[in-house]
């Protein structure tokens, strides 16, 4: 398999090398040549398969001939043994022929670890056969930087240094970054936003002069591995219903949703696929409108949403163009400069109106999804899987399953989840003492030099 840039300018790479890559050097994002179909095995219920071994049979076809069928199944067991629960993404009642999939068993309380748990690997893997190391840098809005740590933390040839917005994510959710002791991880707080964080990394990476003197790479979902690994939970939840699925998923970036998509075009049967916004809901205002337009970030309970800028759509507008990069360049270079987007009648009426649905939830009716889905389960569920609830509760149907992700473990967000239901969920053991922890953490502006200047500081790179 070969990878193509979204922007059509940059050179074609096979899988070891946009692992890492990320970023293609046009400022695109690397999609496959083609795109392949799920293998009978993958779809057929009845076939008894364990999710790491249904994960290297979806995966197989994008690492072709970078690795093996063996070594990716090797890679795939090892990964998913981190995780709590045998099924890895166990799927749990939610009401009338509605159903979660709780995707936040593995070891930073995220659906992150899905894919991050393998991509740590996939780096080690490369890098140790190339005799290579390299400096990763990404932005997170709360799990992503949690969970690439943990992948990351315990790999020889990789430095990390995660960037996150002060004060806009959870005390877990920084506690779980900055109290991580490996020398080669950094956690840096930014004076912005998550979208300024991901601005600064994608300004390192613009930088080629930097990037190739630091050896930068990406954790983010600009990653294709990382959207690669997330395909696999959307298979596994087609499989386990015979007839067609819908499937809500909490979203800002549009990265989870968008490997839903690539599920559903390799042959997973999936009818729908709803996007769902807190009040930060530029997803929600193009599908209602056509147009992407970027208004402020508001802080709510749900901060790992709250971002303006949508990079993983890039994706999908490669596609809705004909995979024309040039065309596609040309649209987001005005999106940067106007704050707008707007895409034809005949592309939404194609590419979008047959697949997606959208809609948005407040603070109060997050909290309000908490305190009621807590009643009828005695269950909690954190604001971002609430916000899921919330939306798919707008959009099921009595014939086909309704699927909500569930993103993220309610202990990851306590404050939230006590001020709805008056009770305080309990971290698993494994992080019960994690306010114990001191931590280590960094403060920086936002402020492009004196980041690189840091990430040059911390770079054992020659």
């Amino acid at each position: 398999m070969k990878y193509v840039s979204t922007r059509g300018s940059a050179p074609v790479l096979g899988f070891s090398d946009v692992v890492l890559t990320g970023l293609a050097t046009d400022g695109g994002l690397y999609v496959p040549e083609s795109w392949p179909r799920l293998s009978t095995r993958a779809t057929d219920n009845s076939s008894p398969l364990s999710y790491a071994d249904l994960a290297a049979d979806v995966m197989a076809p994008y690492v072709v001939p970078d690795f093996d069928a063996r070594t990716l199944q090797s890679l795939t067991r090892e990964a998913y043994a981190t995780f709590r629960n045998p099924d890895v993404v166990p799927i749990v009642p939610a009401g009338d022929n509605q159903f979660l999939m709780e995707l936040f068993h593995g070891p930073t309380l995220a659906f992150k670890d899905v894919a991050l748990q393998l991509l740590g690997r996939f780096f080690d893997q490369i890098l140790t056969a190339r005799g290579e190391r390299v400096m990763i840098v990404g932005a997170t809005s709360g799990d992503t930087g949690s969970a690439a740590i943990d992948g990351l933390s315990g790999c020889s040839n990789v430095d990390v240094v995660i960037l996150y917005p002060q004060g806009r994510v959870s005390d877990v959710q920084r506690k779980q970054m900055t109290t991580v002791t490996s020398p080669n991880v950094h956690a840096v707080a930014i004076d912005g936003t998550f979208d300024d964080c991901q601005d600064l990394v994608k300004a390192m990476f613009n930088d080629i002069a930097f990037r190739n003197e630091r050896h930068l790479s990406a954790i983010n979902s600009i990653n294709w591995a990382r959207v690669m690994a997330q395909v696999v939970y959307y298979v596994e939840a087609a499989r386990r219903f015979n007839g067609p699925i819908d499937v809500t998923v909490p979203t800002g970036n549009f990265g989870n949703v968008l490997s839903g998509w690539i599920a559903k075009n390799m042959g997973a049967n999936i009818r729908r696929l709803i996007v769902a916004s807190n009040s930060n809901d530029i997803l929600t205002r193009f599908f209602e409108t056509h147009h992407m337009t970027v208004s402020g970030v508001h802080p709510t309970l749900s901060p790992s949403m709250d971002i303006q800028v949508s990079s993983n759509f890039e994706r999908l507008l490669f596609e809705m163009n004909d995979r024309n990069g040039a065309r596609t360049s040309e649209q987001l270079m005005q999106f940067r400069t106007s704050g707008d987007l707007v895409i034809d009648d005949s592309q939404f009426a194609e590419w979008i109106a047959p697949t997606f649905r959208a809609g948005r939830c407040s603070d109060a009716q997050t909290l309000e999804t908490i305190a009621q889905f807590f009643g009828e389960h005695e269950r909690a569920i954190d604001p971002h899987t609430a916000v899921g609830l919330f939306v798919a509760r707008q959009h099921a149907t009595a014939d086909v399953p309704m699927v909500t992700l569930g993103t993220a473990h309610p202990a990851k967000f306590p404050d939230a989840v006590e001020k709805a239901t008056g009770s305080r969920p309990a971290l698993p053991d494994h992080l019960a003492d994690l306010f114990d922890r001191p931590e280590r953490t960094q403060t920086l502006p936002n402020d492009l030099s004196v980041v690189q200047d840091f990430v040059t500081s911390v770079s054992r790179n020659a």
